[in-house]
């Protein structure tokens, strides 16, 4: 990949944007190299935990100029073919059944923000600057609205897609973006904590825990019910769920658990 560099240590694999000069901007070749790398990873047993970061000092920066210059010229069915195409890569993150690490090394913009929301667990430096930038190039930050808008709510919403204005990443904190911010000395050894409490839990519960959080939030109120008492059964006559009562009344870490990695 040109543009996506994936690194695996153990069952940890970190998805980087690389296109540091570019601030990490989304071209239409980076989409495609994106999607690709969602797509292997959520076939790929073997891993647990996946980081997602950017290269240099900013996370991303949203659509590159060239490719915003590109869709001056594409029809509203090339349009249409253009944003699934955005449209399907979010999603495949969205969806990962492994726990995914936000690493926010810098800026998020735009469509940055978009994949900051599809992230589980979001760390970010003190000096990370978030905004939704699309209102003032007459645009509309539409397809990461799915995500952004059930994670910071209808208000804030509201209040950062009109304005388009600029936020630190304490704001992010409150709004519900963003869950640690630390130093940026302190950023990589808060993520390692996170990876650590990630690999002590069951990976199928995880992929199952997420799938719950989605239903609850989507499904029609007299669904629910039935949805959860379901989970909590097939949760506990899985083969993990079975291991990991049995270890707990045995006093025995379960057998998936993954302590002082290397």
């Amino acid at each position: 990949m040109d543009f996506v560099q994936l690194t695996q240590h153990g069952p940890v694999v970190t998805v980087t944007l690389n296109r540091p000069q570019l601030h990490n901007a989304f071209s239409a070749e980076m989409i495609v190299e994106l999607s690709t790398a969602f797509a292997e990873l959520a076939h790929d047993p073997a891993v647990r935990v996946v980081v997602l970061t950017g290269a240099g000092p900013s996370f991303c920066a949203g659509a590159d100029l060239g490719w915003m210059r590109d869709t001056l010229n594409l029809t509203h069915a090339e349009n249409i073919a253009d944003a699934e195409r955005l449209a399907a890569m979010y999603e495949a993150l969205n969806t990962l059944p492994q726990p995914v690490v936000g690493r926010i090394n810098g800026a998020a913009v735009g469509g940055g923000v978009g994949l900051a929301a599809c992230c589980d667990i979001v760390v970010a430096v003190e000096g990370a600057k978030f905004g939704f930038s699309e209102v003032k190039l007459g645009l509309v930050p539409a397809v990461i609205a799915r995500y952004v808008v059930p994670k910071i709510g209808v208000s804030h919403a509201r209040a950062l897609f009109v304005s388009g204005r600029r936020f630190d990443a304490a704001h992010a904190q409150r709004i519900g973006l963003v869950h640690d911010v630390v130093p940026e000395a302190k950023l990589d050894g808060v993520v390692r904590l996170v990876i650590d409490d990630l690999l002590t839990s069951g990976p199928a519960s995880i992929a199952q825990a997420k799938e719950l959080v989605q239903a609850v939030a989507t499904l029609p109120p007299a669904e629910v019910q039935g949805y959860t008492v379901a989970a909590i059964a097939d949760a506990r006559t899985s083969a993990e769920g079975q291991e990991g009562l049995r270890a707990f009344l045995e006093k025995r870490r379960p057998s998936w658990a993954v302590t002082n990695r290397e």
